[in-house]
């Protein structure tokens, strides 16, 4: 069996569905799904069970599971960014992580949580995944901070010669409709470009990039799905692997695709960015791949224009799902 956690969000029902159409379905989706619209995630894809995330904890460490787990995938947390309540963040994000690693190691099974790009902080120290660097960093939220404590202890305990972690970048695609907010800039602003057909960017708040020119690691869903079943068939590596492309874009080159994408021209307005996230904002990150190479991993990514051209006419335009 295959424990997906956070398994109605993003990454974790793109997850499942990758898992299905490569033939997995004997899986256990774990999640909380409150009143949030992410159940529709959930709608296309084929496992056994669902379990509430607080419920599974209790069954997981009951023992009631025995030897029938082969992978836990943990996906689930608070992701967003502007999370203000840290004992929250500390308890769903660091403590729950911490719980699952344990009994993983306890009984011998594969391991590969989420940990975050957001642990590089401004990029001051660079963004390699090598473990040596770990200490070096200071996220700019607590969010970061979170994924950050937890890579920190693995590292510490001796973890991470046994679990993978993976941070991942800038990650946009179908099924992230729910995150409000969180969502990516194509998700949000695709209905304004469709319908006035105009896109609205901040402002730089740094004399090194102007405005609309601070650069992200773009990273397809369809990408990183690809790369964590990488993971689950090479079950002998371990540590914390970076999950992006390796290139970086501006913001421009995410609104000039959408725009192509989308059969308007291309029509940019700047305005200001809230004064909470000036401090906190990142202006470049690029992941270093040079060690998810060497392991081995030779996908191919989507360039941004196609995977953007993908994302709306293949999903977004219909309001579609994967698994549809």
């Amino acid at each position: 069996m295959i424990i997906v956690t956070g398994g109605a969000g993003f990454i974790g029902s793109a997850l499942v569905w990758k898992l299905n159409k490569l033939g997995y379905t004997d899986i256990l989706v774990t999640d909380h799904l409150g009143s949030s619209e992410k159940w529709k995630n959930l709608v296309n894809l084929n496992y056994n069970d669902y379990m509430d995330r607080d419920q599974f904890i209790r069954v997981l460490e009951s023992g009631a599971f025995g030897s029938t787990i082969n992978t836990i995938f943990h996906l689930g947390a608070c992701s967003a960014t502007t999370e203000q309540n840290a004992d929250y963040l500390m308890e769903n994000n660091f403590h729950y992580t911490l719980r699952l690693a344990k009994w993983a190691l306890s009984a011998g099974c594969r391991f590969v949580y989420a940990s975050s790009a957001a642990t590089y902080g401004a990029g001051e120290h660079g963004y390699s995944d090598n473990h040596e660097e770990m200490y070096k960093l200071r996220p700019l939220n607590m969010y970061g901070y979170s994924k950050h404590l937890f890579d920190k202890y693995a590292l510490k305990a001796g973890w991470l010669e046994k679990i993978a972690g993976l941070k991942f970048f800038n990650v946009f695609g179908p099924n992230e409709y729910h995150k409000g907010g969180m969502r990516s800039l194509v998700c949000k602003s695709f209905p304004l470009v469709q319908t006035e057909g105009k896109i609205s960017l901040f402002k730089s708040f740094n004399e090194k990039y102007k405005d609309g020119e601070q650069l992200r690691d773009f990273v397809y869903i369809k990408d990183v799905v690809d790369v964590m079943m990488f993971f689950y068939e090479k079950k002998e590596l371990s540590g914390i692997y970076n999950i992006g492309t390796g290139v970086e874009h501006t913001w421009n080159d995410v609104a000039s695709a959408l725009f192509k994408a989308c059969g308007k021209k291309k029509n940019i307005e700047y305005v200001d960015m809230p004064e909470q996230l000036r401090a906190k904002y990142q202006y470049f990150t690029k992941a270093d791949m040079t060690k998810l190479r060497r392991a081995g991993c030779n996908h191919r990514f989507w360039t941004l224009d196609k995977a953007i051209d993908d994302y709306v006419n293949n999903y977004l335009k219909s309001n579609s799902y994967l698994g549809e």
